[in-house]
């Protein structure tokens, strides 16, 4: 009975915030959204004590209903035009970068790897939304959970209007999980993908590496005790070479792959695009603004800049003095080390919005209960075991 209260209210005080959304918002597709999410969020509180039918409602309500009628409406956020314009032009040109922009409609800070779903035919909310899809099922089998997540309005409101952060979200929570199962070669293209869509994947990479290096160091610890000689700790070492060192190489090729030519092939244009328009140093002001302490100190603060710039250089830098100290062995704690240096960066970014916030909220809910730790599938790993269990 205390759970059915609580589920109820929590859909209760979803369908509040969609409602809200509804009645202050400006755009459009976000009162849309709103009305249909708030409906579908009122329903799945009445069908608290039925925990799937209340899932349901709610993603019929919060996705499936308003994302349908937007697309079929042609209404949607910014970005879906920008992946939509980047797609063509990668088609025509092999460049997906205006050479000289002329407003902020004609500029793409995304990747490369984006503009290949714009290419793709149909909406890119399909094809966004179906890359987080099939990643989310990859990592969370388990139906319930994940629904609920996708149901969440941080997650469901981006799904429908065209947020593209929930693809780098889904690509990086599969990356972890895969290395927390041992699957480093894996591991490396799901980063690398999502390498290729935006900058945020980025700070992936390390994470992946230090959890895989790190549970490498403790097999070879592991395996000097198993053997009673030295050899555990060059069994750990083919351990981390096979792990880590084959994680960054296969991320960094993906993402170099999908990268570089296109950088190469204009760089003026990937400079203009992807590099000066985030940092605010062209003369469009970026409509990622919400007041975010970097954001604050960037526009109200003489110099304030160079001090945003500061403290986002000073948080990657603490952040990855503590995967050196201290690396995650487990998936989960891999997760909550990353949402925590996204975190940081978003407050920090000179040009931020509250949408990005859904990367580490997906981190966070997507891994939280993912028990891997990292599983060498090496048969050297397993040999030193079975003999000692022998001679014993």
């Amino acid at each position: 009975m205390i759970e059915r209260s609580a589920s109820s209210v929590v859909w209760a005080g979803c369908a509040a915030v969609a409602g809200g959304l509804a009645a202050v918002s400006d755009l459009t597709p976000h009162r849309v959204w709103g009305v249909a999410a708030a409906l579908g969020y009122g329903a799945a509180a009445l069908l608290a004590g039925r925990p799937r039918a209340a899932a349901g409602a709610a993603l019929l309500g919060a996705v499936a209903v308003p994302l349908v009628l937007l697309v079929a409406t042609g209404l949607g956020q910014s970005e879906v035009a920008v992946v939509e314009r980047s797609g063509a032009l990668l088609t025509a040109t092999g460049i997906p970068y205006a050479p000289e922009p002329d407003g902020l409609a004609d500029y793409n800070p995304y990747l490369p790897g984006m503009a290949l779903l714009g290419a793709l035919p149909g909406d890119p909310r399909w094809w966004t939304g179906a890359v987080f899809a099939a990643s989310v099922a990859a990592v969370r089998p388990s139906a319930g959970p994940a629904g609920r997540m996708v149901a969440c309005p941080l997650v469901a409101l981006p799904l429908a209007v065209g947020g593209v952060d929930l693809p780098v979200a889904g690509l990086v929570c599969l990356g972890l999980a895969l290395a927390g199962r041992g699957r480093a070669g894996w591991a490396g293209l799901a980063l690398g993908a999502a390498a290729t869509l935006k900058w945020t994947a980025w700070p992936a990479l390390p994470v992946a590496v230090a959890l895989l290096a790190g549970a490498g160091a403790g097999a070879g610890r592991g395996a000097g005790r198993w053997t009673g000689s030295g050899s555990g700790r060059d069994v750990g070492r083919r351990v981390r070479s096979r792990g880590w060192v084959r994680c960054a190489a296969v991320a960094v090729g993906v993402a170099g792959a999908g990268v570089v030519p296109v950088a190469l092939g204009d760089p003026g244009a990937f400079h203009e695009h992807v590099v000066a328009f985030p940092l605010g140093l062209t003369g469009t002001e970026s409509p990622a603004a919400s007041p975010f302490p970097g954001r604050l100190l960037a526009a109200h603060v003489p110099g304030g800049a160079v001090v945003a710039g500061v403290l986002l250089a000073g948080s990657a830098l603490c952040t990855a003095a503590s995967l050196l100290v201290r690396p995650p062995r487990t998936v989960p704690a891999a997760a909550r080390r990353l949402a925590l240096g996204l975190t940081l960066a978003i407050a920090f970014m000179p040009a931020s919005r509250f949408g990005y916030l859904v990367v580490p909220f997906v981190l966070l809910t997507c891994l939280r209960e993912t028990p891997c730790t990292v599983r060498s599938s090496s048969p050297t790993t397993s040999r030193p075991g079975r003999a000692a269990s022998r001679r014993s």
